[in-house]
C-alpha cells in the first residue's frame, strides 16, 4: 500500500473521516447522501464503531439484563438530532424522570425530598436564586466567570458551594473535579432556562424539586453496528482497527496521511499503539511492528479529541492550530463497573431515610414529596464529596435504576453500578477505588475526558471558526462546544454540510433542531445556515413545548422501560 493514492475517475471528492464515534458516523451519514459528490472513508483505531458509546455483556440471571451501556447512557429531550439518528436505524430512546442522591449523612440532599442539609441552608438557597436572577440580567458580565469565583462574590459558605451548587453542574456535563472552573453561565442556565435547564424551574425553598425528564439510550453496540452496516450499504468504506499515525502534508494537492493496520483485541477495544504511547506505558506499545502506508485524500475530518488531532497533524500543524487545540484541557478518569452494594452503602445514600427528611421548610409543608419518596426513591445518579476536600467529587450511576433494559424491581445486591474516579494525576490520592471488592468488578475503563474549564470558552471555542476548512481540514467532536452526544452528532453534520452535503429536510422542519444547528454552525464555523427545505413534510410536528425544545418525533417512545419489555420478548432481559 506504500505510495497508494486512491483514484476516482468520476470526479468525486475523497473525504477521510477519522474516528467512528457519534461525530464521525453522522458526518459519513450525511456525506453518503450524495454518492455523486463524495467518496467517503471512515477509520478508527479500535475494532468497533461508537467511540465512547458502547455496550458490554452482563449476567442476565443475576442482574435482570444481558447488556449494559458504558460511557454514554442518556441525555435530554432537546437531543433532537440524536433521537433522529436512532430512528433512522430502527432504534429508540426511553423516557425517564431523573432522581439524584448528592452527598452522604449530614451533607446529603436530593431533588426527590427535602433534607436537613437544605433546611440548614434556607437563607443561602434564597440568596442562590437571587444570584441566578442577577447573573441572567447581567449575563454578558458574568458569563465566563468561574463558578468558584461566583460563589465567593455572593458570599456563599464552603459547604453550600461544594455540596449543593457544584453537584448540580457536575451532573449535567460530567464536569467532575473541574466543576469549580466551569463558566457561571452554565450554572445559571441549568436553573433558569425553560428549554435545556435541567433544574428549571428552580425551587427557592429546596434548590431543585423537579424530576428532570430525560431519555436513556438504546443498546449502543447494536445501534452503532446497524449504523455501520447502513453506511457500508451506501458505499462508505468503514475500516476499523485502522489508525492514522501522521498527517504528512496538507497543500493544494490535498491531504497525505500515514496509516497502520491494528491487531483487533477480543473485546474490540484495542490498546494504545506504539505511535501513541510507548511499551513502558501499561496501556500502550501495541502493534509496534506495524508498517505505515501512505494514502491520499482531498479532505480530512478529524473526529477525535483536540490533543489527538494536534498530535496526528504533527509537522503540518499551523501556529493557530497549535494554540487553539493545545488550549483544550483533558484529565484521565476511570469508570469501575461493579456490583459492590456494600461500597455503595458506605459511600452513598441509596434509600429513603426518615431521619434525614424534613417535613417543613420555611413553614411550607413537604408531606407530598416525602410520601412519594417513601414509595419510589430510586436514585440514578450519585455524587460523593471527599471529606478532605469538598470541592473534589466522585460520581456514580445506579445503572439498574437508570437504564431501560433492566426490570423495574431488582434486589439492590444485584444492581449494577458505575463509579467514576476523576483526574488521576491531580486527585488520585483522594480515590477510594481500592475499597471496591475486586471480585465484584465487571470492568474498568479509562477515559481521556474534556475539562469544561472557563478557559475552554475563552481560548478554544471562539477560535474554532478560524480553523475549520483551512488546509482541507475540519474538526468535529463534542469538545468543539460542550461534551454531549447531541453536540457530537451536530458537529459531524456541520462538517458534512460545510463540505457541501445537505442538512436533512426533516430536521430543517423541526424548528428546534434547526435553531440548534444554526447556532452551532454559526459559533463553530462562523456561518449562518440558510433554510432550503420546503415547509411541508416530515419533521414539521416533531418540535413541541417552549421554542419547540421537547422532541416528539420518531426515535423516542412515550412509556418508560419499553426497552425492558422488548428485551424480555427477545430473551435478553428477565
Amino acid at each position: 500500500m506504500a505510495g497508494y493514492r486512491p483514484v476516482n475517475d468520476e470526479g468525486k471528492k475523497r473525504v477521510l473521516v477519522v474516528g467512528a464515534g457519534a461525530a464521525g458516523m453522522s458526518c459519513a451519514q450525511h456525506l453518503a447522501q450524495h454518492p455523486d459528490k463524495f467518496d467517503v472513508t471512515v477509520i478508527d483505531a479500535v475494532d468497533y464503531c461508537g467511540g465512547q458509546a458502547f455496550s458490554i455483556p452482563i449476567d442476565k440471571e443475576q442482574h435482570g439484563a444481558s447488556w449494559l451501556n458504558q460511557g454514554v447512557q442518556g441525555g435530554s429531550n432537546i437531543f433532537h438530532h440524536t433521537m433522529t439518528m436512532f430512528s433512522r436505524q430502527g432504534h429508540h430512546a426511553d423516557p425517564v424522570k431523573l432522581q439524584v442522591s448528592f452527598g452522604k449523612d449530614d451533607k446529603f440532599w436530593t431533588n426527590v425530598f427535602p433534607t436537613k442539609l437544605l433546611a440548614r441552608h434556607t437563607k443561602e438557597i434564597k440568596r442562590f436564586h437571587t444570584m441566578l436572577k442577577i447573573v441572567r440580567w447581567f449575563e454578558v458580565i458574568f458569563a465566563i466567570i468561574p463558578i468558584k469565583i461566583l460563589m465567593k462574590l455572593f458570599f456563599f459558605s464552603e459547604e453550600f458551594a461544594n455540596t449543593v451548587a457544584l453537584p448540580m453542574v457536575a451532573l449535567f456535563l460530567g464536569t467532575g473535579n473541574y466543576t469549580p472552573e466551569v463558566p457561571s453561565i452554565i450554572l445559571e442556565r441549568l436553573v433558569t432556562s425553560p428549554t435545556y435547564g435541567m433544574w428549571y424551574p428552580g425551587d427557592p425553598l429546596s434548590v431543585a424539586s423537579n424530576l428532570p425528564p430525560m431519555v436513556v439510550f438504546p443498546n449502543f453496540s447494536v445501534f452503532y453496528e446497524d449504523w455501520r452496516k447502513s453506511l457500508v450499504e451506501k458505499g462508505v468504506k468503514v475500516r476499523l482497527s485502522t489508525e492514522l499515525t501522521e498527517v504528512v502534508s496538507r497543500d493544494k494537492n490535498g491531504v497525505v496521511v500515514k496509516m497502520i493496520k491494528r491487531t483487533p483485541e477480543p473485546d474490540h477495544h484495542n490498546a494504545l499503539s506504539a505511535w501513541v504511547a510507548p511499551a513502558s506505558d501499561p496501556h500502550g506499545g501495541a502493534d509496534a511492528g506495524a508498517e505505515e502506508a501512505e494514502e491520499h485524500y482531498d479532505e480530512i475530518v478529524l473526529c477525535v479529541l483536540a490533543d489527538t488531532a494536534k498530535r496526528i497533524l504533527g509537522r503540518t500543524t499551523t501556529y493557530r492550530e497549535k494554540k487553539v487545540l493545545g488550549s483544550a484541557k483533558f484529565s484521565d478518569d476511570i469508570t469501575v463497573t461493579h456490583t459492590d452494594s456494600d461500597y455503595m452503602k458506605r459511600h452513598y445514600e441509596n434509600f429513603y431515610n426518615p431521619e434525614q427528611a424534613v417535613s417543613q421548610i420555611e413553614g411550607v409543608d413537604q408531606t407530598v414529596r416525602i410520601e412519594m419518596a417513601k414509595k419510589s426513591f430510586k436514585p440514578m445518579y450519585y455524587i460523593k464529596e471527599y471529606p478532605e476536600n469538598l470541592s473534589k467529587l466522585e460520581m456514580c450511576f445506579d445503572c439498574t435504576n437508570y437504564q431501560a433494559q433492566f426490570p423495574p424491581e431488582v434486589k439492590f445486591e444485584n444492581h449494577v453500578f458505575q463509579t467514576i474516579f476523576l483526574n488521576k494525576k491531580r486527585d488520585g490520592h483522594l480515590w477510594s477505588i481500592d475499597e471496591i471488592d475486586e471480585s465484584k468488578i465487571i470492568r474498568k475503563d479509562w477515559w481521556h475526558q474534556l475539562c469544561h474549564s472557563f478557559t475552554h470558552y475563552l481560548f478554544v471555542i471562539p477560535w474554532m471558526m478560524f480553523l475549520q476548512g483551512r488546509k482541507h481540514t475540519r474538526f468535529a467532536a463534542a469538545w468543539t462546544l460542550i461534551n454531549a452526544h447531541e453536540i457530537a452528532v451536530m458537529s459531524g453534520i456541520a462538517a458534512a454540510v460545510d463540505l457541501g452535503a445537505q442538512y436533512p429536510e426533516d430536521l430543517e422542519r423541526d424548528k428546534f433542531a434547526l435553531l440548534s444547528f444554526r447556532l452551532y454552525y454559526l459559533l463553530v464555523y462562523g456561518r449562518w445556515y440558510r433554510k432550503k427545505a420546503p415547509q411541508e413534510g416530515p419533521g414539521k410536528d416533531w418540535a413541541s413545548g417552549l421554542y419547540g425544545s421537547i422532541y416528539q418525533g420518531p426515535g423516542v417512545v412515550d412509556e418508560d422501560r419499553t426497552t425492558w419489555r422488548e428485551e424480555q420478548k427477545k430473551g435478553n432481559s428477565t
